[in-house]
């Protein structure tokens, strides 16, 4: 049968448990709502829209105060859009606000990161605000890749350049910032991935731990044979459409003291 499209998300759900990833990715077994995930989507979706202000209607001596008032307002739009994902969720209200406070919190330490590159720009260069802020933004932002010869896909949520000098990073909510394997895996699809399309790597790939700060690390030989390996195998561990083909991996992410696997009682059922 023809290769199915892998991500680094599809990768990586074989790699925790096959089983999941033939509910996931084989029959489509439908899926709760998440809130981990809609406030992800919330939160990368206020970042994108942010670069898109018009930088020159922003007072220089006041861009901190106007600029932070903007990401708020563009956060808090965001998640009245997506007021319907998130009353599925099943959370109270309580709850939702300490998600929504969380995630904004979030939004503020990157921003204030921000504001400290921007001061340092200025500072140092005697640059003004608006190449400054310019020279700071993403170059690109929420790029769509795909390889029709290694049949995988990624969205790459910014793309810094200077000069020929290359740095791919992606947003993250979560609680820690340790570079997880994952991570390291979906840094280097994420590289193989830009040089498919462009001729040459990143020099760097990072992950922006929006509650910590930016990790970012060089594009290596290993990062990039770890991820053409794991890309390998997943095409060949993912031929078969039968359920016996995917074993079960039982864990802790099986079932916790505040939730379950999306597939845990369909799962327990095909015991």
């Amino acid at each position: 049968m023809p290769k199915r499209v892998q991500s680094p998300s599809s990768i990586n759900t074989f790699k925790q448990c096959p089983r999941k990833y033939f509910y996931q990715y084989i029959i489509k077994h439908p899926t709760k709502e998440n809130i981990h995930c809609i406030r992800g989507n919330i939160v990368h979706d206020a970042l994108e829209k942010f670069f898109s202000i018009d930088i020159t209607s922003i007072d220089p001596d006041s861009f901190k105060k106007e600029l932070s008032f903007y990401l708020k307002n563009l956060f808090d739009a965001c998640w009245s859009g997506a007021k319907n994902r998130l009353s599925k969720v099943g959370l109270d209200d309580s709850k939702l606000q300490f998600y929504h406070d969380e995630s904004m919190q979030m939004l503020a330490n990157w921003l204030n990161h921000l504001f400290e590159d921007i001061d340092s720009e200025i500072k140092q260069n005697n640059t003004p605000l608006k190449q400054a802020f310019k020279k700071l933004a993403p170059d690109e932002m929420e790029k769509h890749f795909k390889d029709g010869e290694l049949m995988v896909r990624g969205f790459i949520d910014a793309i810094h350049r200077e000069g020929e000098h290359i740095t791919v990073m992606d947003y993250k909510t979560s609680k820690s910032d340790e570079m997880k394997p994952e991570y390291l895996l979906q840094l280097g699809i994420y590289a193989v991935l830009y040089e498919k399309q462009h001729g040459n790597y990143p020099n760097k790939v990072g992950i922006w731990f929006l509650k910590h700060g930016p990790n970012v690390i060089d594009v290596t030989p290993k990062l990039i044979k770890d991820a053409e390996f794991e890309i390998e195998q997943i095409h060949f561990a993912t031929e078969s459409e039968q359920i016996r083909d995917y074993p079960k991996k039982e864990s802790g992410l099986c079932r916790w003291s505040t939730g379950q696997c999306d597939f845990y009682d369909i799962c327990i059922k095909d015991r």
